[in-house]
C-alpha cells in the first residue's frame, strides 16, 4: 500500500503497546482514535478500515465481537469499506468464546459466521487458520467481487483456482471446515499459553495475555541495552537459533522499512515471534525451546547489536544481510554454551 502512495495508520489503544499487559482483547481497534482519524483525513481520503485476526504486531492479539460492532458502526456512516484479514480467524474466534460475555455457549462456527457478516471484504492466508498453502478473497457483495475479478488474472490467476493447485484448494477447503471445531481452533492458542506460561517461571519477559499465531519474547526488556537501530529483536531472534536451532521471526524495528526520506523508524515494540502452528509441535517441543531461552536470558549480556552491510529498500527483513556490532558476540555465545552443554544442540 505503502509503494502506491498510500499511508498505513495503527489505531490500537495504548495500552495494547504495554507487552506484559492484562487487556483480553489488546487487538481492539481504538474507538476514539478512530473517529479523529477519519475527521483529521476525511472520509473521502480513507478506503478502507481492516480489522487483523489477529493482530500480528502487537504479538497476536485478538479483537472483541463488540468492537468489529462498532467499528462496522462508524464504518458504514461514513461510507468506509470495512475489510478483514481472517488469517487467524479461527484463533480469534476461540478468544472471543473463552474471554467475551455472551459467547461462552455459542459455537466456533457460530462465531465465525457472525464475525464475517460484519465485513464487507475478507481476505486470508490459508498457511494459519486454513492448514495449507494459498489463500482466499471473500465477499458477498457483487459490486467488490466484479472489481476483483477484473484483477484476477493480472496478480494471481484464473478465477475458478487463483494460482493454486486442486491439491491446495482441497486442503485448504478440509483445513477450514477443521478449524470450526472447538478442539482445533483452540490447539493453537493453548500451546501457546502453555509456552508463555513456562517462560513467565522462568522469568522470561513475554506478551501478555498469550495471543494466537505464536509466542511473543519481549526483547526489549531482554535485551534493554541495545538501541533500536541495532534491532535488539533480531539479535535475540539469532542469539536463540544458534543455542537452540529453533528459527523465530523478527517483529521489531528491523520489519519498519525506512520512511521516505531514508530516516529509520523505530517500531513501538521490539518482538521475537516464535509461531506455534497446529499439528507441528509437541509439548517436548516447546519445553525444549524454553529450556534454550531460559540459558540465554542468563548469559543475555554476551548479546550485542546487528548492523545492515545489504539492505534492500523493501522489506529488508525478508533478504536483508547483517554483521555483529562490537565484535564477534555469536561466536563467544556458541564457545559459552558449548562449555556448558558440549557440542550437542
Amino acid at each position: 500500500m505503502e509503494l502506491v502512495g498510500s499511508q498505513i495508520i495503527d489505531l490500537v489503544a495504548d495500552e495494547a503497546l504495554i507487552p506484559a499487559g492484562s487487556m483480553p482483547f489488546k487487538g481492539n481497534i481504538d474507538i476514539t482514535k478512530l473517529k479523529k482519524s477519519i475527521e483529521q483525513h476525511g472520509r473521502e481520503n480513507i478506503a478502507f478500515i481492516r480489522m487483523e485476526a489477529t493482530t500480528n504486531l502487537i504479538g497476536g492479539q485478538p479483537f472483541s465481537m463488540q468492537n468489529l460492532r462498532d467499528v462496522e458502526k462508524i464504518a458504514k456512516s461514513n461510507g468506509i469499506l470495512m475489510v478483514m484479514d481472517g488469517s487467524l480467524i479461527g484463533e480469534n474466534a476461540y478468544f472471543i468464546k473463552q474471554r467475551e460475555k455472551g459467547y461462552a455457549d455459542k459455537s466456533i462456527q457460530e462465531i465465525l459466521l457472525e464475525m464475517m457478516s460484519h465485513v464487507d471484504i475478507l481476505y486470508m492466508s490459508g498457511r494459519k487458520s486454513g492448514g495449507a498453502r494459498g489463500g482466499l478473497i471473500a465477499t458477498n457483495n457483487k459490486q467488490h467481487f466484479d472489481q476483483l475479478m477484473t484483477w484476477l488474472p493480472v496478480y494471481e490467476g484464473f478465477s475458478t483456482y487463483g494460482g493454486m493447485s486442486t491439491k491446495e484448494i482441497e486442503a485448504m477447503a478440509v483445513g477450514l471446515e477443521e478449524m470450526t471445531q472447538m478442539e482445533v481452533a483452540g490447539s493453537s492458542p493453548e500451546f501457546i499459553k502453555c509456552f508463555v506460561e513456562r517462560l513467565q517461571e522462568y522469568g522470561v519477559p513475554v506478551v501478555t495475555p498469550p495471543g494466537g499465531l505464536a509466542c511473543h519474547v519481549n526483547a526489549r526488556e531482554f535485551l534493554p541495552n541495545i538501541p533500536p537501530l541495532q534491532y535488539p529483536a533480531e539479535a535475540l531472534n539469532a542469539a536463540m537459533y544458534l543455542v537452540s536451532g529453533a528459527r523465530g521471526v523478527e517483529r521489531g524495528t528491523m520489519s519498519e522499512d525506512r520512511d521516505r526520506n531514508g530516516k529509520e523508524v523505530t517500531a513501538k515494540m521490539e518482538l521475537v515471534r516464535i509461531a506455534i502452528p497446529r499439528r507441528t509441535y509437541t509439548l517436548g517441543h516447546i519445553e525444549y525451546v524454553a529450556d534454550r531461552l531460559a540459558w540465554l536470558h542468563h548469559h543475555k549480556d554476551i548479546i550485542g547489536g546487528l548492523r545492515f552491510v545489504e539492505e534492500p529498500p523493501v522489506m529488508r527483513f525478508f533478504f536483508g544481510k547483517l554483521e555483529t556490532v562490537g565484535g564477534d558476540w555469536g561466536a563467544k555465545l556458541v564457545k559459552t554454551f558449548k562449555a556448558d552443554f558440549g557440542n550437542e544442540l
